[in-house]
């Protein structure tokens, strides 16, 4: 992977140098900092012709994503994509775990579910994990629903009829879980831009058309005004496979 913007000096650096771009920022003790990472085809398809992000995914795409996943506090997901892509519990390898250890982290991120229905099997892969999932609804989801749920995960009510995204952020804080990649779907993205919560995108750019009726990476009620963004570095990958990072201008 070679960084393209900024400009690199001298010599092309090496992968792993070029992964230090996407380091958490530093952050005071009452903020948080979420960073959402997607994938998306050239003509701007969010999944491949078999329906989900992974038909999208190069080598080079995977390596990141499994970079920003050992960063992160949490990992915040929508529960329709939990579901398609099959999410099953976070894992890192165990030099990861000892690093997060040593700058203050929890071994592994946690899994932040998001479902304001709360259409989960408590017997699926996602809760088959040692850490308890924490699952995040409204508070008039069907209590027969939080208490199956309940068994197997962390349950936490915020907003009415939906679920309020700025208060879950804050619970999340207040948890130590502070540094939040949000890995999609679509719907969940479009909520947190329309939302004005967003702080960071990590956008890959496959080297394949999809066409199709393949959704945007961000769907939902407008941004008004849009969310202004800046491009804080461009690399490229010998397969093509281009990896932008934009934070909030």
């Amino acid at each position: 992977m070679q960084r393209v913007f900024p400009p690199p000096s001298g010599d092309p650096r090496p992968p792993q140098d070029t992964l230090d771009d996407y380091a958490n920022p530093a952050l005071p003790g009452d903020r948080w900092w979420l960073r959402a990472n997607m994938i998306a085809s050239v003509d701007g398809a969010a999944t491949g012709p078999d329906g989900r992000s992974g038909g999208l995914a190069t080598p080079a795409d995977r390596t990141l994503f499994h970079h920003l996943r050992g960063l992160a506090d949490a990992i915040i997901v929508g529960a329709g994509t939990a579901r398609d892509e099959d999410y099953g519990p976070a894992r890192v390898d165990e030099q990861t775990q000892a690093r997060r250890v040593a700058d203050g982290q929890l071994p592994r991120p946690r899994l932040v579910v998001v479902s304001r229905s709360l259409s989960l099997d408590p017997r699926a892969r996602l809760f088959s994990g040692a850490d308890r999932v924490v699952v995040v609804t409204s508070r008039t989801a069907d209590w027969t629903q939080v208490e199956r749920l309940g068994e197997v995960a962390e349950v936490v009510r915020v907003g009415h009829d939906t679920v309020d995204l700025q208060q879950m952020l804050g619970v999340l804080a207040d948890q130590g879980l502070r540094r939040l990649l949000c890995e999609g779907g679509p719907g969940l993205l479009g909520d947190l831009v329309s939302g004005r919560l967003l702080d960071e995108l990590c956008l890959t750019i496959a080297p394949v058309l999809v066409s199709g009726k393949a959704r945007r990476i961000a769907v939902g009620g407008p941004a008004e005004p849009p969310l202004g963004m800046a491009l804080a570095s461009m690399s490229l990958a010998e397969d093509g496979t281009v990896f932008t990072r934009w934070v909030r201008s």
